[in-house]
This record gives C-alpha cells, sequence and structure tokens, in this order.
C-alpha cells in the first residue's frame, strides 16, 4: 500500500466494479460502437488485476468523452485533443497508476494529432484508446480526418476531397511500440487487445472501430471483419517494423473497400519507456512525484538539479 493511493492492494475482481453508481447507464445513441469500447474496458480490468482506485482514464471532447463519466475510476475530462498531455503529466508524476487515454478520430487524429504523434515518438508508458467512427459525431456528422474521400457531411456536401489519415501507419511511423486494431463489434478480441496494450510498457495505440449509426450510416457495422492473427491469409511478424508496414498499409487500404481487418500489428517490448529513459539519463528521481506531496519532510529539487549543464 502506498501513502498515495490504494495500489497495491492484491484482491479478487469483478468487471461490474467499475460501474459507476452516479452514472452507470451509457446513453450513447441506441446501436453506438462506443458500447463496445466500454464493455470490452471493464472486462480487460480484472485480468490485469487493476481496481478502480489503480487506474486513471483521461478523455477528450466528443461522444467518446463521455467514457470516463460511464468507468469507475479516476478521471480527468480534458479539452479538445488534449488528453494525451495530461495522460502523460499523470503517469510521470505517479508511474504507479494504470493511464489510458480515449477520444475519437477527429479529437485524437486531427486536433490532437500533434500530441499523438510525440507521444508515440516517446513511447510514453499508457495505453491510447481512439474510437474510430470516421465521422465527428458529437458535433452532428461532420468529416473528420478518418472519413474515406467523396464521404458527403455537413461541411463537405460534395464529398471530402482529402484521402483518409492513415492512423495505424501514422502511429507506427511516429515510433508506437504496440499497435492494434479492434472493432466494437468483435468484443473478445477488442478485451483481449485491451489487455495487452495495458500490459505493454510502452505507449500502446488501439485504433477502435466504433459504428455510429446516426451520423455516418455508411460505415455500417465494420461486418464482417478478419482476425489477421487467427487468418491463413496473412502472415507477418509482429516484432519486424517493414512487415508490420506492409500489413497496416493493406489493411488501412481494404476497410474503405468493404475488407474490415483487425487484430495486433506491431509489439516491441524491448524498447525503453520515456520514464525509464529520463530515469536512465538520471534527469527524473526514481520515487514518484506525486509520492512527495504526502511527505512534510520532503525538500524539493528544482528541475535544472537535475541536470548537470545547470549546475
Amino acid at each position: 500500500m502506498s501513502a498515495f493511493s490504494a495500489i497495491g492492494e492484491a484482491r479478487e475482481l469483478s468487471s461490474d466494479e467499475f460501474t459507476p453508481g452516479i452514472e452507470p447507464q451509457a446513453t450513447w445513441c441506441p446501436g453506438c460502437g462506443d458500447f463496445g469500447v466500454l464493455k470490452a474496458l471493464k472486462q480487460a480490468m480484472p485480468e490485469v488485476g487493476r481496481n478502480p482506485d489503480e487506474v486513471l482514464l483521461c478523455t477528450g471532447i466528443g461522444c467518446s468523452g463521455k467514457l470516463n463519466s460511464y468507468f469507475e475510476s479516476y478521471g480527468f475530462h480534458t479539452i479538445h485533443g488534449r488528453s494525451l498531455p495530461v495522460a502523460r503529466a499523470a503517469k510521470l508524476a505517479n508511474p504507479g497508476l494504470e493511464v489510458i487515454a480515449a477520444g475519437g478520430d477527429g479529437d485524437g487524429y486531427g486536433i490532437g494529432g500533434n500530441h499523438f504523434m510525440h507521444t508515440a515518438r516517446e513511447n510514453h508508458d499508457m495505453t491510447y484508446i481512439v474510437f474510430n467512427n470516421e465521422v465527428f459525431g458529437l458535433t452532428k456528422g461532420q468529416t473528420s480526418p478518418t472519413s474515406p474521400k467523396g464521404h458527403k457531411s455537413k461541411t463537405q456536401p460534395h464529398g471530402s476531397a482529402k484521402d483518409p489519415i492513415r492512423p495505424l501507419s501514422l502511429a507506427l511511423s511516429a515510433g508506437a511500440s504496440f499497435v492494434a486494431r479492434t472493432a466494437a463489434v468483435n468484443p473478445n478480441q477488442a478485451k483481449e487487445i485491451l489487455v495487452e496494450a495495458m500490459e505493454h510498457d510502452g505507449f500502446a495505440h488501439v485504433d477502435f472501430l466504433t459504428q455510429c449509426p446516426t451520423w455516418n450510416k455508411d460505415a455500417k457495422q465494420y461486418v464482417p471483419y478478419v482476425d489477421v492473427n487467427e487468418s491463413d491469409d496473412y502472415d507477418f511478424d509482429l516484432s519486424d517494423r517493414q512487415e508490420a508496414a506492409e500489413m497496416m498499409y493493406e489493411t488501412e487500404s481494404a476497410l474503405y473497400e468493404g475488407t474490415v481487418l483487425t487484430g495486433r500489428y506491431y509489439v516491441d517490448g524491448d524498447r525503453p519507456s520515456y520514464q525509464q529513459e529520463k530515469q536512465h539519463r538520471e534527469e527524473m528521481p526514481e520515487e514518484p512525484l506525486a509520492e512527495r506531496y504526502w511527505d512534510d519532510d520532503v525538500e524539493w529539487e528544482r528541475s535544472y538539479d537535475w541536470i548537470d549543464r545547470h549546475k
């Protein structure tokens, strides 16, 4: 038991513990894929061995931003596109927390695209779930970064003239050490991938296909889907960046041709996390910074005390 929270207390867990008493029933539209994300996350937590006091869920703005209202844990509802910097700071201050950031495709790949790129590059130890429904939902159906070319919306009435972003490829090229895609219509795979993402030491990016029956009827239900790790039609090495990149490109291209490919695409279990790199360079203390707030005798240092060139 730490002085900061209940981290370290081992006991049997149930997914029901992650259903809040204040707002137990989610109010997304009927048929929304966001329900699938919430269910998979609740079911994954007991397998990871975390209780609600050991989890921080940071969300952005949008339909996905309500996730931490329906999930019992510490929560921080950030501003648009800014869930990642808040999550990064929390993890660095209290590395014992299981930190999860979540947002939509507009929130994460659009407004928050800069943070996405650099969080992956720095390999912060956290899980990032992106609700990818190929549209801005909460603001009533505008074209998003993942909307297919030609997609008609309020902002693109004649059809989008832009090619969609390739989120898996972007994550890999930026430096993410775990990259996967799953779908709300595949709850068993979704739970398994979230468990693996949270157990991974480093930045784990999960592109979560979530159907939007209200504002993006073109995307339908993302079925039928194929698990590239189980299908005999696909064979690639998860630890090989080149093979992973080729499989990602094929997956991203196939989605807009009607074939839904999901699974794990890249895993690098050897790369140090950002925190480990900073501690190796003696630029970050071994003791969690969050613990110091509970110690009346602690002596706080200035940042330059940790860097030789400033002494």
